[in-house]
């Protein structure tokens, strides 16, 4: 043990504490640079200077202790089963529910509370509630978490975070009025402390009540299914609004998206169902149709498209910092080689096992057929046999990777996303299969030109999109992978990452495939996620952005030649794709996109 480092001893009471909070001794803990995050049984925590300094150490901890508090006291089958479908319904649910089991182990154990302030105060400095100047710019999700904590250990909001709380508190109060109290006193009761949970969210008009007819015992197991009813149903969410700052609501006549304007976006519905990774849905049949205009039905507003463009990714940065970005990427590659050459492999052999010869035997000519001279030599009046190789059909492919450069990405997804692209393009290429690469992301924080004109023009109600978007061409279908290498780098450049806007993009990338000749034509999205533009949703009914990107999506699974498949990184992404997995790894590449992709190769 001499040449144990105090690093090293810090990891190995680390493990050893958080095994025995979560009384879990097979629980692992491993070191990252990226945002801390649990799976399986293994928990990735900051790593902190060689020094220990006691600041970092104790954010450390507080991530281990939370990890190991949600291994101990949370239920992921039980949460997912009860959770409501509008995602910020879902992202305050989730919240609250970690609030729940932080503040158990808070009162168990004093020491921990310091620790878990600490990871608190980190997760907030990256929140948009440290950003927000008006009460529409705070996420509701962060303010009502931190008010109950603050109820239920005591804690006070981080400094951070005080302002944005303060601008949502007196809301917050007068609607749930006693529901802390209440779920104050069943914390140990993960099932009742749900159900307390559900009722605030009604309370706060972010879910619907269940319908009349409903019976009281009848299960509400219907999460993520009937959403497309739902936005037909055209039902009231309640009697009484939010404040318009908060979450506009729709006006009169715009009852067809009024469930849907119930649904604001979140950036944490990530974490539950996940029996749902993994999980393959046939593809529909689509007809090969002519194609016109976006269907009217979508109800999608644009302010400008002035400001907007699509461009190539050499054009977003100069040519020394593009190769320095490449270098990055390669560097991270480097430690994953044996895994990357192990995908290659395995996809190619799977693509090429479609592509495959056969032969055809006893003809009159073609080749002498070897393996059937003995019958001429036992019988020498036999004539020689021949065979003739016959190619069996492979459609002519294309596959286009539409990858979210959205700032939710940044860290460890970016990276998988960027080095997922990479493979693919490198291993399809070989297999005689164009990829085209393509990435969306917005010009602008809150809006850019497209605000200010909007401002400008006296700022109308419901303008629709106000942001500008930024499509970014990687590499086009028929560019070679070693001219294009490069421009994979561009994504682990930090300013590019902004907001994401997924609807308009599957649009433009579904637009650029159905213009290719290729009889089979193969669109995937890498995303983590729900689209998110503050922008567009602070002045637009609450989730506007996801209802039409539900309409996208649901337009071509229906009805369109190309073939949809999602990859989500680190977030599930099934309630939004038919077909869709979740990785949370590198390592996971080769079980998902491999599977993925072959089964859309041998489909017909």
């Amino acid at each position: 043990m001499a040449d144990e480092s105090p690093l090293d001893r810090f990891k190995s009471v680390l493990t050893g504490a958080s095994r025995a909070i979560a009384r879990e001794p097979e629980l692992e803990v491993a070191w990252t640079a990226d945002n801390p995050v649990m799976a399986g049984n293994t928990m990735r925590v900051p790593m902190p200077g060689r020094a220990l300094p006691k600041g970092q150490v104790a954010e450390v901890r507080g991530f281990a202790d939370s990890f190991a508090l949600k291994l101990r006291h949370h239920n992921e089958v039980l949460h997912a089963r009860a959770a409501p479908s509008e995602p910020s319904a879902r992202a305050c649910y989730d919240a609250i529910e970690a609030v729940r089991y932080e503040a158990l182990g808070a009162r168990a154990y004093p020491g921990m509370r310091a620790n878990l302030d600490a990871a608190q105060a980190v997760r907030v400095g990256s929140d948009p509630i440290t950003r927000a100047t008006a009460s529409s710019e705070v996420p509701i999700q962060t303010a009502l978490s931190l008010m109950l904590r603050e109820h239920l250990t005591g804690q006070p909001v981080p400094d951070a975070a005080r302002g944005g709380v303060e601008m949502l508190r007196a809301w917050i109060e007068e609607k749930t009025g006693g529901d802390f109290d209440a779920l104050a006193a069943t914390l140990d009761d993960q099932k009742a402390f749900q159900g307390l949970a559900l009722d605030m969210l009604q309370h706060l008009e972010l879910t619907r009540a269940e319908p009349l007819e409903q019976e009281p015992n009848e299960p509400d197991d219907q999460d993520g299914e009937d959403e497309t009813e739902d936005e037909e149903d055209g039902g009231e969410s309640g009697a009484e609004q939010q404040p318009q700052e908060v979450a506009a609501q729709p006006s009169e006549g715009e009852d067809e998206n009024e469930s849907d304007s119930q649904r604001e976006e979140g950036d944490q519905p990530e974490e539950a169902e996940p029996g749902d990774e993994g999980e393959e849905g046939m593809l529909p049949v689509r007809p090969n149709r002519p194609w016109t205009e976006d269907p009217s039905t979508f109800d999608y507003k644009v302010w400008t498209d002035k400001f907007d463009e699509v461009i190539a990714a050499g054009e977003l940065c100069d040519e020394e910092e593009l190769t320095r970005l490449r270098a990055y990427l390669d560097a991270q590659l480097k430690g994953l080689q044996s895994v990357v050459t192990r995908l290659a492999n395995r996809l190619q052999r799977r693509l090429m096992a479609q592509q495959n010869r056969s032969w055809d035997f006893d003809q009159e000519e073609g080749l002498l057929d070897a393996a059937r001279l003995a019958r001429v030599v036992i019988s020498p009046g036999s004539s020689l046999s021949y065979k003739v190789e016959r190619d069996v059909e492979f459609k002519d492919t294309i596959v286009t990777l539409l990858i979210d450069n959205s700032g939710s990405m940044r860290g460890r997804p970016i990276s998988i996303a960027a080095i997922s692209a990479d493979v693919l393009a490198r291993t399809l290429e070989r297999c005689g299969v164009k990829t085209e690469i393509l990435g969306f992301t917005t010009r602008a924080w809150k809006g850019g030109q497209s605000r200010e004109a909007w401002l400008a023009g006296g700022k109308p109600a419901q303008p629709g999109r106000l942001n500008d978007l930024r499509h970014i061409v990687y590499k086009k279908a028929d560019e070679p992978y070693r001219h294009a290498r490069r421009n994979l780098g561009l994504m682990m450049r930090e300013g590019l990452l902004k907001e994401n806007i997924d609807g308009e993009a599957l649009l433009w990338a579904h637009t650029r495939l159905l213009a290719r000749p290729e009889d089979r034509r193969i669109l995937m999205v890498i995303s983590d996620g729900a689209p998110v533009d503050d922008s567009t949703l602070s002045v637009n009914s609450a989730g506007y952005l996801e209802a039409h990107l539900r309409k996208v999506i649901d337009w071509i699974e229906r009805q369109s030649p190309v073939q949809l498949v999602a990859i989500g990184i680190g977030h599930d992404v099934t309630r939004y794709y038919r077909r869709a997995v979740t990785i949370m790894d590198v390592e996971q590449l080769g079980g998902t996109m491999i599977e993925q992709l072959a089964g859309l190769f041998e489909s017909d």
